[in-house]
């Protein structure tokens, strides 16, 4: 006894309730998956410039923080120069 092959039928669907189904058009040779699965890049751009509505207690806090940053470095940076500036004008009035 041998194993039967299964039967291969070719069908083509034209509607299901009503509506044509979707079909990919794939060139032959192509080996690219149907536009349908890649993921649509175009509309990226529109997205990453505004901020989601969701986040902005987020952004309003590393905001605060960076800002918190820079104030802190420029005082840091301010008082070095004016220790610089004493320590000169000490050394310049010792060594005349």
């Amino acid at each position: 006894m041998s194993p039967e092959k299964p039967t291969e039928i070719e069908v083509e669907v034209l509607e299901i309730d009503g509506v044509a189904p979707m079909v990919p058009h794939l060139r032959a040779g192509e080996g690219a998956p149907p536009q349908e699965d890649r993921p649509d890049w175009r509309g990226w751009p529109g997205r990453i410039r505004t901020l989601d509505s969701r986040w902005w207690p987020l952004w309003m806090l590393l905001g605060i923080i960076a800002l918190g940053i820079a104030l802190i470095t420029g005082l840091v940076v301010g008082v070095i120069y004016l220790i610089f500036r004493v320590i000169l004008k000490i050394l310049r009035f010792i060594l005349q």
